[in-house]
């Protein structure tokens, strides 16, 4: 008897739980509840506001980081004027090998076969300037450039600067878009840059970085050397072509790479494009670019060489030395001894040194502070030319 009644009793409950289950599926209303067994996930419209941030100033807590802004805008502003640049050198004699004139000029020699340079290049006016790398242009036959859009021309150079590897050519065509000029003196180091052009043959590309330093120099690239060092990838082809900032503002001219593999290893240089419009204007102005010289050599002075030399200055540029029948060695300067300011201005560094050098106009007369020892003395020095120099 006992048996069955537990029997009855399991039956009844299993149809109870089965009934509660259809229920609460089906009609979850009648339980009172909402449809399911899970809990339902919070749901934020994007059409709504979102919940405001807690204010934590009040409370000292650091304020959570903004979240990074695309530099998307920053590329599309500039990139309509980055262009392509193909240097042909050495073009082919077009005699062919069984042709007598070529044998007897050239004996059986194939004849030459054109080298296609590749590098980029940046339309920094209307008029159809842009600016590139000396290196790109270096020895070309024919300089052929192509636009973002496809437009395409013969280029004609205007000139070059070896000592800041900074090139100019001009192209004939309508409407042709412009990069604005940023101003490289208020880049920081860990601002976003885009470097902009054509590695590899690829087309156009654009990498992202950062500013990784400021000022570099040392490196015997060129003469004149105030890189911005990048880790946005720069590779082969990428030379010559563009490096800006968030705004889409041309920084820098993007020119050389430090590699051990010949690709980007994340250290990229650019020049400030300050310094290459002075390049520009002069170049536009006289054809060349005209520099002030005094004739000399010189070293950073470092506390190491004060030291040792039992100097009392602790900024300048020591003088290693000094070109004899030179404007300085006229002018009574020696060896050893140390420029803290030149007509009045401080002297910070050799960078520094140079730049004002090169400032100054030939034929003018300078007033050097110079430390002899421990003895100050005011040198006038006549400035001379600055001797041109060759391609590198």
């Amino acid at each position: 008897m006992m048996h069955r009644i537990w029997l009855i009793f399991t039956q009844a409950v299993t149809v109870a739980v089965a009934a509660l289950f259809v229920v609460a599926t089906l009609k979850p209303e009648w339980l009172g509840r909402r449809a399911g067994f899970l809990p339902t996930a919070t749901v934020i419209h994007t059409s709504s506001p979102l919940p405001a941030a807690p204010n934590t100033a009040a409370s000292g807590a650091a304020t959570p980081a903004a979240a990074p802004t695309s530099l998307a805008a920053a590329a599309r502003a500039a990139s309509p004027a980055v262009v392509s640049i193909m240097a042909q050198r050495g073009a082919s004699t077009g005699a062919m090998p069984d042709d007598p004139q070529h044998r007897f000029r050239f004996g059986n020699r194939q004849p030459r076969q054109a080298q296609v340079g590749l590098g980029s290049g940046v339309i920094v006016a209307p008029e159809g300037y842009l600016l590139t790398n000396q290196h790109v242009i270096d020895g070309a036959d024919e300089i052929d450039v192509q636009l973002a859009d496809g437009r395409q021309a013969r280029a004609q150079v205007v000139g070059g600067d070896a000592e800041t590897d900074i090139a100019v050519l001009k192209i004939d065509l309508p409407q042709l878009p412009v990069i604005s000029l940023g101003d490289p003196a208020r880049l920081q180091v860990g601002d976003p840059v885009l470097a902009i052009g054509s590695p590899f043959s690829l087309g156009q590309t654009v990498t992202a970085g950062i500013v990784s330093a400021l000022g570099r120099n040392r490196l015997r690239l060129s003469t004149y050397e105030d890189f911005i060092q990048t880790d946005a990838a720069i590779n082969p082809g990428n030379s010559g072509g563009a490096l800006v900032d968030a705004s889409g503002a041309l920084v820098g001219i993007n020119t050389a790479i430090f590699s051990r593999s010949g690709g980007s290893q994340g250290i990229g240089f650019a020049v400030p494009v300050d310094l290459a419009r002075e390049v520009l204007a002069a170049l536009l102005k006289d054809g060349r670019v005209v520099r002030g010289w005094i004739g000399v050599e010189i070293v950073a002075l470092t506390p190491e060489i004060a030291e040792s030399l039992k100097l009392t200055a602790q900024t300048g540029v020591l003088l290693s030395g000094v070109l004899q029948e030179g404007p300085s060695a006229a002018a009574g300067l020696r060896p050893g001894d140390v420029v803290t300011k030149l007509d009045g201005q401080a002297v910070a560094s050799e960078v520094d040194f140079m730049r004002l050098v090169a400032g100054l106009k030939p034929g003018s007369t300078v007033t050097l502070r110079v430390l002899r020892g421990r003895e100050p003395l005011d040198v006038s020095v006549r400035v001379s030319q600055r001797p041109r120099v060759a391609a590198r």
